[in-house]
């Protein structure tokens, strides 16, 4: 096992500092006798050298099952009962990648927040696992790390390196406890080592063969401002870089090839919930310099409304935006997924949404309309192939928990570059929860098209994690296992 002097040491200092927060608890008692004074004095004190002793160690056992995190946030107080909330263990669309496809191993390696599967969601898991494309079966996956936190902001992200390594990023939320795990042999999710702590939210990694990871994440500096930064070796990293910062934004990018594109809001003001306008930036040397759609060159960090990279101002219309997926069409030019909504509330007053596509044509950007749904993050992945169609996979159908998160999947075709689109197949029907968040898979196997999850969005519940096929087979991870390696079950209508 490897592990740099210096990761030993962050994650000792983490670990000292959340124990001497506990050892302040512990005092903090009015009510008590001079005999338990001391007796607490003595325990929290022996506390904080065990809890860093603990934390050096990486953290790798096994799941008996694949069983997803649970997660609301901001209480309506309405029919509806939070903003967003449900089965989010492929949550959220700022998250990426969850999923790749290693040709070399002939699985698809994924990610996602888990749980214990009980109705009470603490811990979050940071989870890995895989599908063996030769076996068609699924392992028991892999605890890399527990959060004491049942926040799915923390959720995971994979990449992987030219020698196979796996790399599992665990985010923070604003905070500086964001990990950097990587597995200790290759194409293996046996045993993860950590390889430092460090300040990101919104983690999405990209490892190019020829150079090494570009890091796109955010910091909570002045809102939530978007950085860059780059490594080699996943070890040593460059400066945090500020690349956008006016207010607050949310990214979704994407790779082809060399290039590394990035679509974003803004949240006027910091209000995450008033968030609009639509941005796309790229890079084609790392992350050193930056342009927009048409080439031209920007002056980084960008820090006014009205710049060079807006690809349409919705403000101006009254339109909230929030973005699904970015992707590049057969020349490389750049084709964003969002949804557009009245407000940011749960409920029909601000329906319906509209799923749309922004598509750079060379000269200018194409605006066009997918469908409806009924919430602002019914989150569905642009799989753009390379026989030119375009197909869209996510829960546009209302699920039993009409105008909340998520709802029935659906499978949509479009032949002609976004301009018409045709429903091809209901994947999921008749479900006892909604259905979240399907994510796209780098480099996706057809045999593994999609992942996401289910749960309740009106209040707490298990969550069971599925797969689709490229036809748009669906696949249940088992939320149970007894033996060593499983294969998912079929499923038809969703789950009951």
């Amino acid at each position: 096992m490897w592990q740099s002097i210096g990761a030993r040491k962050v994650g000792l200092t983490f670990s000292v500092r959340e124990a001497r927060f506990r050892f302040r608890r512990v005092l903090d008692s009015a009510s008590m006798s001079f005999m338990e004074y001391w007796l607490k004095i003595l325990f929290a004190c022996m506390v904080i050298p065990f809890a860093a002793i603990a934390a050096s160690k990486p953290i790798a056992s096994k799941a008996e099952g694949y069983r997803g995190i649970w997660y609301s946030n901001q209480p309506s107080g309405d029919e509806y009962a939070f903003k967003y909330s449900g089965g989010l263990g492929t949550y959220c669309a700022d998250h990426i990648p969850l999923a790749i496809y290693a040709s070399k191993a002939g699985k698809t390696f994924f990610v996602y927040g888990g749980s214990k599967g009980l109705e009470s969601p603490k811990p979050l898991l940071e989870m890995v696992g895989y599908y063996d494309h030769k076996t068609k079966r699924v392992p028991k996956p892999t605890i890399v790390m527990e959060k004491g936190t049942a926040d799915a902001h923390h959720n995971p992200v994979i990449s992987i390196d030219k020698d196979g390594y796996l790399w599992v990023f665990c985010a923070s939320h604003g905070g500086k406890d964001g990990f950097i795990y990587r597995s200790d042999a290759p194409y293996s999710i046996d045993r993860f080592d950590r390889v430092m702590q460090r300040e990101f939210s919104y983690p999405q990694p990209w490892y190019f063969e020829d150079f090494g990871f570009v890091f796109l994440f955010t910091k909570y500096t002045r809102g939530r401002e978007l950085y860059v930064s780059t490594s080699i070796d996943g070890k040593k990293w460059t400066q945090d870089r500020k690349i956008v910062g006016f207010d607050g934004h949310y990214q979704v990018s994407w790779k082809r090839e060399k290039k590394l594109g990035t679509a974003f809001n803004w949240h006027p003001q910091g209000n995450l919930n008033a968030r609009t306008n639509l941005y796309y930036i790229e890079t084609r040397d790392y992350g050193r310099t930056w342009v927009n759609a048409a080439g031209k060159p920007l002056k980084i960090p960008l820090e006014t409304v009205q710049n060079d990279a807006l690809v349409h101002d919705y403000q101006k219309e009254g339109f909230l935006v929030y973005i699904n997926d970015v992707n590049f069409d057969r020349d490389g030019n750049p084709v964003i997924f969002y949804v557009l909504s009245r407000g940011f509330e749960s409920g029909p007053k601000n329906g319906p949404r509209t799923w749309m596509t922004a598509r750079w044509n060379g000269k200018q950007w194409e605006i066009r309309r997918v469908t409806t749904c009924d919430h602002n993050y019914d989150m569905g992945s642009l799989y753009i192939e390379d026989d030119g169609v375009w197909r869209i996979i996510g829960p546009s159908d209302p699920g039993p928990q009409a105008w909340c998160t998520g709802g029935e999947m659906v499978m949509w075709i479009s032949r002609n570059q976004g301009k018409t689109w045709v429903r091809i197949r209901t994947l999921t029907r008749n479900s006892k929860h909604n259905h979240t968040y399907a994510r796209r898979v780098v480099d996706g196997h057809p045999d593994f098209y999609a992942l996401w999850a289910d749960g309740n969005a009106l209040k707490p519940s298990e969550s069971h994690l599925y797969f689709a096929s490229k036809t748009g087979d669906v696949y249940a991870l088992p939320f149970s296992m007894r033996a060593e390696a499983e294969k998912p079950q079929r499923v038809a209508g969703g789950h009951k």
